[in-house]
């Protein structure tokens, strides 16, 4: 099973697109928590390259990529939809959004190595931001939603 690289390369160039929409939607919200429900909008925009990154994943081999670039992507769409629900906690929120904008940064660099072993991306992500995001998570009680209510 091989997968067409111009059709990751349109992939790679439409998530780019995205990515610099994110960072900038969390940028805009930085440290305002009247913002929080703009958390839901940037759920569904990484859930497009989540969506992406699953419909190629099912013509690509099992150690490309674009399976982890997916699974990356469903945690940071889960966190941003649990997140706009935070209703009473300012300072969670304000570390949910610095860890979903260097979620988002990190999500660019696998975006930018796609063609490299998925062995050598892994390596990309420091331990200390999965430890952050293990606690971020820990946090999120069964209360939180991990889509949006429509």
């Amino acid at each position: 099973m091989s997968i067409d690289k111009e059709i990751v390369e349109d992939f790679v160039a439409e998530s780019k697109t995205l990515i610099e929409d994110l960072i900038d939607l969390l940028e805009g919200m930085e440290g305002d928590f009247s913002q929080v429900k703009k958390l839901a909008d940037y759920g569904n925009n990484v859930d497009r390259i989540m969506g992406g990154a699953k419909n190629l994943a099912l013509m690509a081999p099992s150690e490309h990529a674009v399976h982890m670039i997916g699974d990356y992507s469903a945690l940071c769409k889960a966190v941003g939809y649990k997140a706009s629900q935070i209703t009473d906690n300012e300072k969670f929120f304000d570390i949910c959004v610095a860890l979903l904008l260097d979620a988002t940064e990190t999500l660019e660099t696998l975006l930018a190595r796609i063609h490299e072993p998925m062995s050598e991306l892994k390596k990309a992500i420091p331990q200390t931001f999965i430890e952050r995001l293990r606690w971020v998570s820990e946090k999120f009680s069964a209360d939180y939603s991990m889509s949006v209510d429509t």
